[in-house]
């Protein structure tokens, strides 16, 4: 619409410059003001500080700078609206002391100038400077107390942020999402929980933010049941629908609480759906030994045509290693390659050394590795390695076992296979002077894990 109009006036190109600025596409805020100043539009003191918000979001100081430069200029440095943006660019990404020059210069300063500076110091982590500014603000506003108790979560302060929380004379959705998405990422999922609750009595309604971090909390606790109010929560707030995003987190609370059935539920009743979706499901579906439907639904994929990356092929290839698809698993790692120019990460690697392992391919596995074109890691070779222990293969588990040494490697469970590996050969000396090996470099035996499935992250 905007490029069918013959010659935009300036009130056109803020309101496009605004929009883009605030949304998901900053960079377009910066083609816009390009092409603006190549057409001869003057700006005003509306026009630099969408630009100056865009370069803050995309972390460009640079650009930043010259912006600052062409507010000099044309006089508008002492303009209220470019000096307060001003201080949040250099306070967030810039330079904090030009950001604390251009606030001790205003004598009268407003609420947007001080919350400025608070952010500032507090993204620095310079947390006790940050607070120092906001007990001496002579009023705050509601963007002024999420500003401190931001700071205080994002440094893992939960003590101070809780602190500071219970004094907020009036708190808003953000206030009550940050305080939920810090006892997250605290791994406090219950107390996250609670404050859901807490915020329900409140009357402060939740919104997309809100059941993000809840159905994060649900899938790290496992907890379908409170999944489940949480799904039908979000149905209410959408009135029957929900965002692509919220419909990703569905699919993976629900496979990490162990329903299967209703991640594939929520999957189907997707109208929209992005490269998110499809990873989440195939992997989850990989993860959960139903191979067979995630290697279909990636061909579907494929077929409506979208466009897999890296993380899809991880999920495809998992799905092939735990059904023993060695034809496939060379077919995908393959058309990785060569169809979409994807490069191996240890992950595909990893893998593929699985599917082999497994099958008994050790030697074929051996030669794998040694072709790779990164350098194996302890993960690779410890995969191997597990695969010599269920092929009762001594001589190689050796060898690995040389490797991962030679990686300095004091991992107590390729010790423990080793030793086992000796032992179901009924090599017991063996088996014996790999445990006297661990007790005199003090190694002590650690709870199993398979590092390649649990880092599959389905995003």
């Amino acid at each position: 619409m905007f490029d069918k109009i013959p010659e935009p006036d300036l009130f056109m190109w803020n309101t496009m410059l605004r929009g883009s600025a605030q949304s998901s596409t900053p960079l377009l805020t910066i083609s816009l003001f390009s092409r603006m100043e190549r057409l001869g539009e003057a700006s005003d003191h509306y026009t630099f500080p969408f630009v100056l918000k865009a370069c803050t979001r995309l972390r460009w100081v640079n650009m930043g700078c010259v912006i600052h430069g062409k507010i000099v200029k044309s006089g508008f440095e002492c303009n209220k609206f470019c000096r307060n943006t001003l201080i949040y660019f250099h306070g967030n990404v810039g330079d904090i002391e030009i950001a604390g020059k251009l606030f001790d210069d205003v004598a009268k300063r407003d609420v947007v100038a001080w919350s400025a500076m608070t952010a500032g110091y507090a993204k620095r982590g310079e947390l006790r400077v940050a607070r120092q500014i906001f007990d001496e603000m002579p009023e705050k506003d509601m963007v002024s107390w999420n500003v401190m108790i931001t700071g205080y979560l994002k440094h893992g302060d939960m003590e101070s942020a809780r602190d500071l929380f219970n004094v907020v004379p009036k708190r808003d959705v953000v206030t009550w999402n940050a305080m939920i998405s810090g006892y997250v990422s605290s791994k406090e999922y219950d107390k996250s929980l609670a404050m859901f609750e807490e915020m329900k009595e409140c009357g402060e309604y939740p919104d997309e933010v809100t059941m993000l971090s809840l159905l994060s909390a649900c899938a790290e606790l496992g907890s379908l049941d409170v999944g489940e109010k949480m799904h039908f929560s979000i149905m209410e707030i959408g009135k029957g629908g929900f965002s692509v995003l919220l419909g990703n987190a569905l699919i993976d609370m629900y496979a990490k609480c162990g329903s299967i059935a209703k991640a594939l539920g929520v999957f189907h009743s997707m109208r929209d759906k992005d490269i998110s979706t499809w990873n989440t499901i195939i992997a989850r579906l990989a993860l959960h030994g139903h191979s067979e439907e995630a290697i279909s639904l990636f061909e579907k994929m494929r077929r409506q045509k979208f466009l897999p990356n890296d993380i899809t092929f991880t999920g495809v290839l998992l799905a092939c290693s735990h059904a023993g698809k060695v034809y496939e698993g060379r077919k995908y790692f393959k058309m990785m390659k060569d169809d979409y120019e994807i490069l191996p990460n240890e992950k595909h690697y990893g893998c593929l050394v699985d599917v082999l392992g497994r099958a008994g391919l050790l030697n074929e596995a051996i030669v794998f590795i040694n072709e790779m074109e990164i350098e194996p890691n302890a993960i690779i070779w410890r995969t191997l390695l597990a695969a010599c222990k269920i092929h009762d293969n001594v001589e190689m588990g050796r060898y690995v076992n040389e490797q991962l040494l030679k990686l300095r490697n004091d991992h107590s469970g390729d010790y423990v296979l080793l030793s086992n590996l000796y032992a179901s050969q009924g090599e017991w000396y063996g088996a014996q002077s790999i445990r006297g090996l661990m007790d005199d470099t003090g190694i002590k035996k650690e709870r199993g894990s398979s590092l390649i499935d649990t880092d599959t992250e389905p995003s």
